[in-house]
């Protein structure tokens, strides 16, 4: 065993040795150009052996391994007394001696600092920055020693004990090392993020920096001077007050003291200081590969670096082959599907659509730049994002106002307009829509025949023909002027209407219970299995604790037939499965889990219905629905003939109407078409990784989830798999998921936010934009998991996006907020068939709105009051 690493021996290889923090250290000194102070690591085999014998520890591990995140006070109480263990603990000889021999090389009476090192920190997923505590200005083997032993206690601080529960990190895997550093005495300190962390713009650099040691801005103490540099310039330069220092007591450790008055307001560093420490930082970036956030000192006109980790907060930039530059906006935000998405399902998207889409952080991106290029394509995307995501447009138009970033063509070299953009007009004759329907529908059972029976090669090769099938219906020319059609008669409806009688948002009233609607069709139906379930109190109980368990698998479906009435309410949810089974939240990502595969899903669905409707609600919903459409139609004609040309303007407004109910429902189809197919495809991919388990090829049905189709259809022509490969996907995905992907980003890697440019909303109202018109007040329910829903009648939804699988919830609430979201997206749509007042696009509505207060929606205006 090793008990004591100098920093010369330490390369990225020993981080269950020394720990991310020195790990990191151990790299800075090998940079050319790059000051590190000497020191060296007492390593986790020294914690290791101290812990194991200490015995009464295991026993506390045990019971710590079992206290939810939230029970604060069981997780003090026992850490602490972890902590007094570890900290009287009575170190062994040679572990003694290893340390003082280490110290006597670098100097026993030297000042140095004491910092953990936990094996969890500072890696690039998770850094656990300011989780475990360190010591300055220490001098003396035995003061050392002790502090040592408090660095390796501080590994069950409250905090770090929380954090690590919080993020799924086993107490007992993480163990601490512990650096010990020479100290520098700086006439100024800070840190230097090579990457702007407030833009995340890879090409801004910020530094941080204060009097003294660094500690007086990491705690807080004082604000610190901040520069930006970009290109070797200081772009921008914010001198702090800087009134408290932090430095090193004679006594030993530190103390704060006073700043002389005429200090205070100077800089703590010239401009060519700032830019040459950037140089540094910009050195150390490149070694280690990515955005770093480092901790400098200043002694004499020479930087120290004492700490170099990785940004985690950063979202990663798409991957190119060039160095133009390039704007991405997420595909994620127009098809409300914000998580991360793995590999398998990334890919079969990809291969799904025709733009070609570039990956980041687990997420698609649509490169704009060459659009925007171009008078026209500006003015096309510009209008179009204009209407459905405001926040997009205006994120967009602020790059194109800097003028500095995209290269604009001029109008002569625009070229001629992409023949047959505009589709033709088509009829207004629902035959169109039903024969599309059954186009469809027979495709999709025409794809369950022939796959059957079909495994290896012969398998994968039939879905990718089939997949140019997929697209054909998705992008039937018929299909896009239904849905053009659509839209553009709600838009003249909208438009015309405020216009002529100062209606505003008539489209929202008039397109309640529409036909062929896919979507708000099986909302309804669930309300019709609750009926199933409703008569039989058994029944109701045992989903009760169907819900309550989290059931996994559809065993429970089963055991429902031996109960009175059981039989029917089982038949009832399975027939909702056969017609939306393939659904679930997510779920353009093939490898989410499908309501057919985990029924239990629904069950808080179907309870809520039983608990809030009476029998027969769907029927009456919808015919509530159509009738609330009907008198709005009679209404604003009858509004119309009364004006100049009113006869005229009724009948082309009736015409409007006509087509809108004839083809807004169809605009949820093809995206269940798919959906269909894409089930349809995951099923006998999971049969052939049964086939690939059972080779001994996977370990794991799921690892086919974690490869690229083209790199599964490798895998089963060869039955050989990358196994290092998978468990690397995975670890990514781990990390991706916790990040929050940006509607637009940029290939410098900012990330540009836009705003609502109103000022029509009260003051303290939450901005969004209108979908569905109508006020209601009611009780804010914040979820973000469907399954774990519990609604009343009157609750307003607040979640972070919806798309079609929310829409069993629609049916109970009485209004809907949303994170995420445009005029045309699945949750937009619905709100508006159900007559639910809407807004979505709000900015951290998950956040800033606490679950159960009350709220009034304003969905006509666009905006959100928080009343209590």
């Amino acid at each position: 065993m090793r008990y004591v690493m100098g920093f010369e021996q330490i390369d990225s290889a020993n981080v269950g040795d020394v720990g991310g923090k020195g790990v990191h250290l151990g790299e800075l000194s090998r940079i050319d150009g790059v000051r590190v102070p000497d020191g060296f690591c007492v390593t986790t085999d020294a914690f290791q052996r101290v812990v194991a014998e200490a015995p009464s520890i295991d026993a506390q591990l045990d019971l710590l391994s079992r206290v939810q995140p939230d029970d604060r006070g069981a997780i003090r109480a026992l850490s602490a007394d972890i902590r007094r263990v570890v900290e009287d603990v009575v170190m062994p000889d040679d572990l003694v001696a290893a340390i003082g021999e280490s110290l006597a090389r670098l100097g026993e009476q030297a000042s140095y600092a004491v910092r953990s090192s936990a094996t969890a920190e500072d890696l690039p997923t998770a850094s656990f920055a300011g989780q475990q505590d360190s010591y300055l200005n220490i001098v003396g083997l035995a003061e050392i020693l002790r502090h040592v032993r408090r660095c390796w206690a501080s590994l069950f601080t409250e905090r770090a004990v929380t954090y690590r529960r919080r993020n799924g990190f086993d107490h007992r895997k993480v163990r601490m090392a512990v650096v010990v550093q020479r100290m520098v005495f700086p006439d100024a300190a800070g840190i230097l993020f090579t990457a702007d962390p407030v833009t995340s713009n890879r090409k801004i650099a910020t530094v941080e920096a204060g009097w003294g040691l660094g500690e007086a801005l990491v705690s807080g103490l004082v604000s610190g001077d901040v520069y930006a540099v970009r290109d070797d310039q200081v772009v921008t330069r914010t001198v702090a007050t800087k009134p408290r220092i932090v430095r090193a007591s004679p006594e030993g450790g530190t103390e704060d003291a006073p700043v002389e008055p005429q200090r205070q307001t100077q800089p703590a560093l010239t401009d060519a200081q700032v830019v040459r420490l950037v140089r540094l930082g910009r050195r150390i970036e490149a070694y280690f590969g990515r955005p770093q956030d480092i901790e400098w000192c200043l002694a004499g006109d020479e930087f120290h670096i004492v700490q170099s980790r990785p940004i985690t907060t950063l979202f990663p930039i798409p991957a190119t082959d060039d160095q133009d530059n390039h704007l991405y906006v997420s595909v994620g935000h127009q098809q409300m599907m914000t998580d991360a998405m793995k590999p398998l399902g990334l890919s079969l998207w990809q291969l799904t659509t025709p733009r070609p889409m570039h990956e980041a952080g687990g997420r698609l991106f649509v490169d704009v730049a060459p659009v925007l290029a171009t008078s026209a394509g500006r003015a096309n995307l510009i209008g179009t994002l204009g209407r459905s995501d405001p926040l997009i447009r205006d994120a967009l138009q602020t790059v194109l106002d800097r003028g500095d970033f995209l290269r604009l063509l001029p109008d002569e070299d625009s070229g001629p307009a992409p023949a047959g953009d505009a589709p033709a007009p088509i009829e207004t004759d629902p035959a169109v829509v039903t024969e599309l329907i059954r186009n469809n529908q027979e495709s999709v059972a025409t794809l369950r025949r022939e796959i059957q029976g079909l495994s290896g090669p012969a398998l994968l090769d039939f879905i990718l023909t089939d997949i140019e099938e997929l697209r054909r219906l998705l992008f039937d020319r018929r299909s896009f002027q239904v849905i053009m059609a659509g839209m553009e008669a709600a838009w003249w409806l909208n438009d015309q209407l405020e216009t002529w009688l100062g209606e505003k948002n008539a489209a929202d009233v008039l397109t309640q219970s529409v036909p062929h609607n896919v979507t708000s069709e099986m909302g309804l139906a669930l309300l019709d299995v609750a009926d199933a379930v409703r008569p039989h109190a058994e029944v109701v109980a045992f989903l009760h604790r169907v819900a309550d368990e989290g059931r996994d698998g559809d065993g429970f479906l089963d055991e429902l037939a031996g109960l009175p009435g059981g039989r029917e309410a089982r038949d009832a949810i399975r027939g909702y499965l056969d017609e939306y089974g393939m659904r679930c939240t997510g779920e353009i990502d093939i490898t989410r889990t499908r309501w057919s595969e985990q029924p239990a899903t629904l069950v808080p669905s179907i309870l809520g219905n039983v608990r809030n409707f009476e029998p027969g609600a769907g029927k009456r919903r919808f015919e509530q629905g159509l009738q609330e459409s009907l008198r709005k139609e009679q209404e604003l004609l009858t509004r119309l003939r009364a004006l100049p040309d009113g006869e005229q303007k009724a009948e082309e407004t009736k015409r409007m109407i006509d087509r809108v109910r004839t083809f807004a429902g169809y605009r949820e189809y093809p995206k269940y078409g798919m959906v269909s197919r894409y089930f349809v495809y995951k099923q006998a991919l999971l049969r052939e990784a049964d086939r690939l388990v059972q080779a001994g090829v996977l370990r794991e049905k799921d690892d086919i989830f974690f490869l690229r189709f083209e790199e599964l259809r490798e895998v089963v022509r060869t039955d050989a798999v990358d196994a290092g490969l998978v468990l690397e996907r995975r670890e990514a995905f781990r990390s991706y998921e916790a990040l929050t992907p940006p509607r637009v980003l940029t290939s410098d890697g900012e990330v540009v936010t836009g705003r609502y440019l109103r000022d029509d909303a009260p003051p303290g109202a939450l901005v969004g934009l209108p979908v569905s018109a109508g006020t209601v007040e009611g009780r804010a329910r914040v979820i973000t998991d469907m399954a774990r829903a519990d609604l009343e009648a009157g609750d307003i939804l607040v979640t972070t996006y919806t798309d079609p699988s929310w829409t069993p919830l629609f049916v109970s609430v009485a209004g809907l907020v949303t994170e995420v979201g445009g005029l045309m997206t699945h949750g937009a749509v619905i709100a508006r068939e159900y007559g639910l007042p809407a807004v979505v696009g709000v900015e951290q509505a998950t956040r800033l709105i606490r679950d159960g207060q009350r709220i009034r929606v304003h969905g006509t205006d666009g905006y959100v009051q928080i009343l209590d």
